[in-house]
């Protein structure tokens, strides 16, 4: 792992005010990116240099407060338009963040210095929670020594992220976190991610077996990483990312109208119309699901009901946009040469995310139960 140089800690309205021309360089580091076993690694070296892997990280701490419910805006922005630059990058970045942002929940002081270090000499983190279908990371204890056994899934950043935070099942079937140092490229197998998109997020299973860690690992208490409503109001960051991939989308379906001279047509008119529609719906719900979700606290049930129906908001969004410009564009968008190929391929395999019917179903039994209107249901978040 390179160690680079402290950034210099901003405020998070500074940071935001260079993001977009951050993430905009930082895309086109990374050439033929779009194929199996890559990784954007220049991206994310242009990122640390930039701040953008401190920034989640509080000021005192060399970061620039972007965890903090008060710039709760400035992340659900930097997101977006990481997301609208690049699904990949998205994707990667977001994990990075919720794992510091769990860390600095959850974690004590010591846990705080070390991830904020860790941070700063370019670690990158992810969060990796998904089980295979049998077995699953779990974890004894061994006086001071923690020794884990069996694997993660779904891992994305794989062989690339050095300081994943990870859940693992102790002897009472609780789950605890734990930050496990990785070296690079271990531990690692990608080659069974052959997926339509998001190719080059490294996803794959990292088998921990055999590792033995400190009890510096821990971060929080056994099953704090399922504690709500904080786990499921931390959807609405990856519906920001979503959301800037659904904005590249449409971009990249106007552009062509306007370079091919179709726009004057009136049936792709209305299908523009339509699906500028999709992109400032989703771009609505995604803002007051973030709203919501800063002070959750308030009333937890009705934060995770509306982050719930965010969640289907922005899927119905995408999918829809995604049908909308491949029937105005026609063929020639399904060509690897046309800008929206890629787009739509990594759109669509980004938006699927775990129990999205769960999620609709648990919002509409909110609504269902509740003893006030709809109207006033979140009129108090």
């Amino acid at each position: 792992m390179l160690a680079f140089p402290d950034p210099v800690p901003t405020t998070a309205s500074s940071l935001l005010a260079n993001t977009e021309v951050v993430v905009a360089a930082a895309a086109t580091l990374d050439e033929g990116l779009d194929c199996h076993d890559a990784f954007p690694t220049k991206a994310f070296e242009h990122f640390r240099e930039r701040g953008l892997l401190t920034a989640p990280l509080p000021v005192e701490l060399g970061g620039s407060d972007l965890c903090e419910a008060s710039e709760t805006a400035a992340l659900r922005d930097v997101l977006y338009l990481v997301g609208r630059s690049s699904l990949v990058l998205g994707r990667l970045y977001e994990g990075h963040v919720n794992a510091l942002a769990l860390a600095l929940r959850y974690g004590n002081a010591e846990t705080r210095r070390q991830v904020s270090a860790d941070a700063k000499a370019g670690h990158l983190f992810g969060v990796w929670n998904t089980e295979p279908a049998t077995g699953g990371l779990s974890m004894t204890r061994h006086g001071g020594v923690l020794e884990l056994a069996d694997s993660k899934c779904f891992a994305s950043g794989a062989g690339h992220v050095t300081r994943p935070l990870v859940t693992a099942r102790i002897e009472d079937g609780r789950r605890l976190m734990l930050i496990v140092p990785l070296e690079p490229g271990v531990r690692a197998e990608t080659k069974s991610w052959r997926a339509q998109g998001m190719r080059a997020t490294a996803t794959g299973t990292v088998d921990f077996s055999g590792l033995q860690l400190d009890v510096g690992a821990v971060v929080g208490e056994p099953d704090d990483y399922l504690r709500q409503p904080f786990f499921s109001c931390g959807a609405w960051r990856f519906l920001a990312v979503q959301c800037g991939g659904i904005a590249a989308v449409f971009e990249a379906l106007r552009t062509h109208l306007v370079n091919t001279g179709r726009g004057g047509d009136p049936h792709q008119r209305a299908r523009l119309g339509e699906a500028a529609t999709r992109v400032e719906t989703a771009r609505l719900f995604v803002a007051r699901a973030a709203e919501t979700a800063a002070v959750a606290e308030a009333d937890p049930e009705a934060a995770i009901a509306y982050v719930n129906l965010a969640r289907g908001a922005v899927e119905r969004c995408g999918l829809d946009v995604i049908e909308l410009a491949q029937r105005s564009v026609g063929l020639s968008g399904f060509l690897e040469t046309h800008p929206l190929e890629q787009r739509i391929r990594d759109l669509a395999t980004y938006l699927r995310q775990p129990a999205p019917d769960h999620a609709l179903a648990s919002a509409a039994g909110y609504v269902l139960d509740a003893p006030r209107a709809f109207h006033a249901l979140w009129q108090k978040l």
